[in-house]
């Protein structure tokens, strides 16, 4: 009976290891998958493509004509060629969005597409809860409250 505590100890540490060793695996199979072209992102969250993979090492370009070299484990991800266009380059795949697309200022939000924007004068005044000015000898404070006269 003493023993049991240290069998489900041992039992979880194998565990545990399995896991990491999967999760390495991984990471070698994913790393293994880059050639010359394919977009990247780092462990520092660096987008950029890749130039030339060594045995230990990979060339990135990181801007036009800047490579700089890198630790091959310093790869976080490989991406996908979409995936990459629509984070470095803007380019987005109209076809495979459902999201709306969101206008770049706020003209479209104030009026309708066949008016335009709203004008000034034909905006509706809001009411902000002023109290109109007060009037000759009313201070506008009603009966018994504080405040000089």
């Amino acid at each position: 009976m003493t023993f049991l505590p240290f069998i489900v100890l041992i039992g979880a540490m194998f565990l545990m290891t399995r896991s990491a060793k999967k999760k390495q695996q991984a990471a070698a199979q994913m790393r293994d998958q880059m050639t010359p072209g394919t977009g990247v992102r780092t462990i520092g969250g660096m987008y950029a493509t890749v130039k030339e993979v060594g045995d230990d090492t990979v060339t990135l370009e990181v801007a036009p004509g800047v490579h700089a070299l890198f630790a091959k484990n310093s790869i976080g991800a490989v991406l996908e060629d979409a995936e990459y266009n629509r984070i470095v380059h803007g380019i987005h795949d109209d076809a495979a969005s459902d999201t709306p697309a969101v206008p770049d200022d706020a003209s479209s939000l104030t009026g309708t597409p066949e008016t335009g924007p709203a004008k000034d004068d034909e905006a509706p005044k809001l009411d902000l809860g002023k109290k109109d000015e007060p009037k000759d000898g009313d201070d506008g404070k009603a009966d018994g409250e504080a405040g000089a006269k």
